[in-house]
Formats: C-alpha cells, sequence, structure tokens
C-alpha cells in the first residue's frame, strides 16, 4: 500500500495536491511521501520482531539523506555499496555496528575508511578482495569482522540484469571456495570471519527461491559446525519485490512466515537488507507534456523526463503504471511515451492506453522511489532534477533541482584552448 491517492479526481500524497508541488518546484521532479516510506520499514521490524534481526536499510535504492535519516530514526541499519554511501552514513552518524558493506570492487581508500569506521561487516566477494582486506588491516593495526557473500547457485525469478545469486553472475563465492577459505582462515590473520552474506537478487515476488537459498545456506552452516567452524551472524540480503503492474508480491508477515522458522533454528545472528520494498512505492516521478507527435503509424506523448532520469524501463524493460495528475474523462488512445533525449531507448511506456492530453498535462510515473534518482545522469547537459519529500499536509524540498552553474562547476579548460 501506498499514500498517493486521488481525491476529488485529482492526485495528492498524503494531503498534499502533487499538482501544488509541480507549480512551487517545477518539472520534472520526484516526490516521496513519509509516511509510505516509514510505514514499509516498521512492517518488516513487525514482521519479523521475533528474531530481532538489524534491518539494513540498502542505501543503493535511494541515498537521498533525508529518506536515509528518515529510516535511521526508525531504527534502521544501512547496507552500502560504495565509499560515498558510506560518507553519507558517517555524515548522518549512523551506528556504525548496523553498516554492513557490499561490493565486489571495493577499493584500498574504501575498505580502510571502512575498518577505520569500525562498521560491523566487509562482505567479502572475493579471495582477492580478503587478501586486501587483510593487509589493510595489518597496516591499520586492527582486526576488522567480515562475511563472505557466498553464491548459493539459485534462480531467481526476476529480470536477467538484477539476478544475483548463481554462478554465472560476479558476485559472491562459491560454497567449495568458501568452505576452502573457512578451513585456512589462519591465513589471514588480521581479520575476523563471523558470518555468510546472501543476495540472489532484486524484485523476487515470491517466496521459493529466498526458501531455497537460507535452506541450502544454513545446510552448509550445519557441515560448517560438524568441522568445528563457528559462525555467529547470517546476512539473508534483501530482493523482496514490489507492485509495478499486476505482480503479486509477498508481503513483509508472509515472507517472515515463510523463513522463520529456519532462521529461528539456526541460533544465528540475522542481517537484513531491504532496499526496493521500503522505498519503491514510497515515490513517484512527476513529468509534464510538451507534445503530441503522430507521424501516421503511431502516436507519441513527448514528456519533459528523459531516460537520464529515470532509466528504469530504457535498461530493464520495467512497467511503470502512468496517471495523469488529474483524471479526465477524455477518449483513450495508443501512445509511446518518450522523452527528449536523444536515443530511441528514451521511453516511458510503449503502446500504452492513455487519455488523450493537452500539452503541459502532469503525468505521474508510479513506484519510483528505488533506482529513480540514484540512477539518473547529467546525459544530453541536463540537470539532475529535484526531490520532494511530504508528510501530512506539508511538503520540503530534499534535493534542489541542478543549475546550469552546478552542471559545469567541475571543468576546467587547459591555456592552449583559451
Amino acid at each position: 500500500m501506498h499514500d498517493f491517492k486521488f481525491k476529488n479526481n485529482e492526485l495528492f500524497c498524503e494531503r498534499v495536491r502533487v499538482a501544488a508541488v509541480a507549480r512551487a518546484v517545477g518539472t520534472p521532479f520526484y516526490l516521496y511521501s513519509y509516511k509510505t516510506l516509514t510505514d514499509h520499514f516498521t512492517k518488516i521490524q513487525t514482521a519479523f520482531r521475533r528474531i530481532d534481526p538489524i534491518i539494513c536499510y540498502a542505501m543503493k535504492a535511494n541515498d537521498n539523506l533525508s529518506i536515509v535519516k528518515a529510516l535511521l530514526n526508525k531504527g534502521a541499519g544501512l547496507d552500502i555499496v560504495s565509499g560515498g554511501e558510506l560518507r553519507k552514513a558517517i555524515q548522518l552518524n549512523a551506528d556504525p555496528k548496523k553498516i554492513v558493506f557490499a561490493s565486489v570492487g571495493k577499493t584500498e581508500e574504501e575498505i580502510a575508511l571502512a575498518i577505520q569506521e569500525r562498521i560491523l561487516f566487509l562482505n567479502v566477494e572475493s579471495v582477492p578482495e580478503l587478501e586486501t582486506i587483510d593487509r589493510v588491516a595489518r597496516r591499520l593495526h586492527t582486526r576488522p569482522q567480515v562475511a563472505i557473500r557466498v553464491n548459493p547457485d539459485v534462480e531467481a525469478a526476476t529480470h536477467d540484469f538484477i539476478t544475483t545469486g548463481t554462478l554465472k553472475k560476479k558476485f559472491g563465492v562459491d560454497l567449495r571456495s568458501t568452505r576452502q577459505i573457512l578451513r585456512t582462515q589462519k591465513r589471514f590473520p588480521h581479520v575476523r570471519i563471523n558470518g555468510l552474506h546472501i543476495h540472489i537478487g532484486s524484485q523476487i515476488t515470491q517466496a521459493k527461491p529466498f526458501i531455497d537459498a537460507i535452506k541450502k545456506t544454513l545446510g552448509f552452516i550445519e557441515s560448517l559446525r560438524r568441522e568445528g567452524i563457528e559462525l555467529e551472524y547470517l546476512d539473508i540480503g534483501g530482493g523482496l519485490g514490489i507492485i509495478y503492474r499486476d505482480e503479486k508480491p509477498q508481503t513483509a508477515r508472509d515472507f517472515a512466515a515463510a523463513v522463520l522458522p529456519m532462521l529461528t533454528r539456526s541460533n544465528l545472528k540475522i542481517i537484513m537488507e531491504p532496499g526496493r520494498f521500503i522505498v519503491g512505492n514510497a515515490g513517484i516521478f512527476v513529468t509534464k507534456v510538451l507534445y503530441t507527435k503522430d507521424n501516421g503509424y503511431k502516436k507519441f506523448l513527448i514528456v519533459d523526463g528523459g531516460m537520464n532520469d529515470l532509466i528504469r524501463p530504457s535498461l530493464y524493460g520495467s512497467y511503470h503504471e502512468i496517471v495523469p495528475v488529474k483524471k479526465t474523462t477524455a477518449a483513450k488512445i495508443k501512445v509511446d511515451v518518450v522523452g527528449p533525449i536523444c536515443e530511441s531507448g528514451d521511453f516511458f511506456a510503449k503502446e500504452r492506453s492513455l487519455p488523450k492530453m493537452a500539452n503541459n498535462t502532469l503525468l505521474a510515473i508510479m513506484s519510483a522511489g528505488a533506482y529513480g534518482y540514484t540512477m539518473s545522469s547529467n546525459y544530453n547537459a541536463r540537470c539532475h532534477v529535484a526531490e520532494v519529500i511530504a508528510r501530512g499536509n506539508r511538503f520540503f524540498v530534499i534535493r534542489k533541482r541542478q543549475g546550469f552553474a552546478d552542471l559545469i562547476k567541475n571543468e576546467r579548460m587547459p591555456e592552449f584552448l583559451k
């Protein structure tokens, strides 16, 4: 559920008129609901209360400081994948003992910063990375805690680009190699290997892939115990899907019912990494119609937002519901909703049935809170859009629209070109 509702044929975010935000900040922009955001986090907290997991919000989904701080205030930890995300976490005074750091390509500088900040875990993705962490830890005269990200080789029914739990992908360490690392962990005296991490993909709507991966990993941990190898933590990752169109994803309660029996019996401390589940349906992308074009073959609705602002439809072929901010009784026509970018891949929808609309009509692209702004770019020298959050009957700009001066401020002209 989310807090974007029509009242008197007009779209509201909580008790804020979306059209009023557009008048104040211009288009395009992202708009988030504080209530939806925090309610979704609380649902996971409540569903898993029995085992009191560390719930580490996946910052890659949406790393706006205000979004992250709202969740930290509710007790969230953070799942980070870069030094930039770690520095944002530090700026927000996040509890380092509730931060886990994944990524197949951590640099020595990122590793050193994470160690110095004493975060809970560096999630290791390869033996060379483990060797690097050990070397950096030796230099820093400390012994950080690490978890090995295992690749359980479990298929998840999701887009190939966001499947991460099979051996065809770059992520994690296979179980055979993981066992060898743990058997010979004296080779890495400057780290403490104290957990396993799994993450099989994103936008997974059914419990079975999670059950299979957790069951396989717990069986592996039990076999390690028989060898005298003890671990304290299991990070079960994230990947819970949301509704974009007609999906029927499991609720937090359903997911908990499916996996809690296994997790409770394991006697391990559990870490979770939800991202999209929390923020995906807490945000929309608002754009306006510039032109309607009919080339005799098909019709195009040209809007002022582009693939540089929201790339998911172009990158993944993802479906997002698109609705006029003010309902209309106009007859529906089939159109491609496209942006101004000089790419044929610049579209938000193809052959979508939408009411015939005049120029300047506001459109809301729904379920855009996750992997929207964080994946945006300045392609075609377009400025990043504004971000706004609504709470109750008020709204707040949480990121100003980028201006031209911001766009070029880091560019430098060599003397020979002047």
